[in-house]
């Protein structure tokens, strides 16, 4: 495919970029360019200086320009499922940015640069679906940040600073290698497991009152229902369920109130096929 072409072979100008253009429902001018086989990030799109959101996911783009910065209007990116392995330190100037989305890239860590730590408006970050295993600390900046993915990639521990983002309310953990904490006092130990499939991290106020006690209690080894067969000795077949302890965050053994609506759909599917394959039978 020629460079600067799409899927149909259109060589995107700046001309067809302004037609493209769009107003949103709040007023805000959306460019949308998703899945039209970009190879190279198109340099005419710099140009748009009063752009509020740019969509170029789906494409096939593996570098973004060094001024990048220069959409300094900029508040929405969508940068998912391409083929960046890094980000410019210019994007710290996009200062405005509320939502960025850079999942299933290529990215590493060195990749990222410690500028993201600039951008205190996001309220949504998604890196989910790269090779990270680290975050720049300069993050623990973003206070505004209310949401972070970060699931299919390397963490063994989720990052620092998301203990002191008192905006932060969810974030995405799936599938990464996680440790847990095994053993108790100060000789704790972390071992690695298999990457963990349901790893929601969640503020305590994210969750309804039965939800919070179930975890806390989780957290301090109580077993559910008190124990069984009145032993209360170690080693036998019901052996203390090992639980994974992230400080200051809670990871629920249900769900955040957010998702319960998601849940509550679920539980009445799998009654209405209980049913359904009752009354076949």
């Amino acid at each position: 495919m020629p460079k600067g072409k799409g899927a149909k072979g259109t060589k995107l100008t700046l001309k067809i970029a302004k037609k493209a253009i769009r107003m949103t429902p709040d007023g805000r001018r959306r460019l949308t360019l998703s899945n039209m086989g970009i190879t190279i990030f198109p340099k005419c799109l710099l140009k748009l200086t009063n752009l509020d959101e740019l969509d170029l996911s789906r494409n096939l783009i593996q570098k973004l320009p060094d001024n990048i910065g220069n959409f300094s209007s900029l508040r929405w990116l969508d940068l998912h499922s391409n083929t960046l392995e890094s980000v410019p330190e210019s994007i710290g100037n996009l200062v405005g940015l509320t939502h960025l989305n850079l999942s299933n890239n290529r990215l590493i860590s060195a990749g990222l640069p410690s500028t993201l730590g600039l951008l205190t408006s996001l309220k949504t970050l998604y890196l989910g679906m790269n090779q990270l295993d680290s975050l720049p600390p300069t993050m623990m900046a973003l206070d505004s940040l209310q949401e972070l993915g970060l699931f299919d990639n390397l963490f063994i521990n989720p990052p620092e600073f998301v203990k002191v983002l008192r905006n932060l309310t969810k974030v995405n953990m799936k599938r990464n290698p996680l440790a847990y904490v095994q053993g108790g006092g100060e000789g704790r130990q972390k071992e690695k497991t298999e990457p963990e499939e349901n790893v929601y991290l969640v503020h305590e106020s994210s969750l309804c009152r039965t939800c919070l006690k179930r975890c806390k209690e989780q957290r301090k080894g109580v077993p559910k229902g008190g124990g069984r067969g009145g032993g209360g000795g170690g080693g036998d077949a019901f052996e203390e369920k090992r639980i994974r302890t992230y400080e200051g965050l809670i990871v629920p053994n249900s769900v955040a109130t957010i998702n319960q609506d998601v849940w509550r759909i679920r539980k009445m599917e799998h009654t209405n096929d209980q049913t359904a394959s009752q009354k076949s039978s």
